[in-house]
């Protein structure tokens, strides 16, 4: 039942932080759905998983606007599917779990990661052009992870790095 609850008021808060503000008689906008299938896949991965790091080759981009979905509060540009979904299970050693992404042509990313209790959680430039999301102590569950671009482009080589040490 409490499960049920938080899945609901979750997605009640996706849609409310996704929904942005429409004027005259336009529709509203595709907007990232954690509630998707995937475009690269998943994977299942346990506290303490070797090798470490985790590593899958996907693109980065899109065509659907970050600020039109959160009324201006982040900037990039994704697709409305995640392009990746990882169960995590156990505890981290280190208390860490980064998801990271880096560019492997000349695209300033971003990433956006939906949290097991759903959270969301969005970075721009942590190390240079490259973008992650750090969470301490992370929780078990679905993470579904967004790889953007700052400008709109689409298809832009990148490798999405999942490690539970430092980035």
């Amino acid at each position: 039942m409490m499960a049920r609850l938080k899945l609901f008021i979750a997605a009640v808060f996706a849609v409310l932080v996704f929904t942005g503000a429409q004027t005259g008689g336009a529709s509203a906008q595709a907007c990232p759905s954690w509630n998707n299938p995937t475009v690269f896949g998943s994977a299942t991965l346990n506290g303490g998983f070797l090798p470490d790091p985790y590593v899958r080759n996907l693109t980065a981009g899109g065509r659907v606007s970050l600020a039109a979905c959160t009324n201006g509060q982040w900037s990039g540009w994704v697709v409305t599917r995640p392009d990746f979904r990882l169960f995590y299970n156990g505890r981290s050693p280190t208390g860490r779990l980064t998801f990271a992404l880096e560019a492997r042509s000349n695209v300033d990313t971003v990433l956006l990661v939906n949290a097991p209790d759903g959270s969301w959680h969005y970075n721009d430039d942590y190390r240079g052009f490259n973008s992650a999301v750090v969470f301490n102590n992370p929780m078990s569950g679905q993470y579904d992870v967004w790889t953007g671009s700052y400008h709109q482009s689409s298809n832009n080589p990148a490798q999405l790095i999942i490690t539970e040490y430092n980035y």
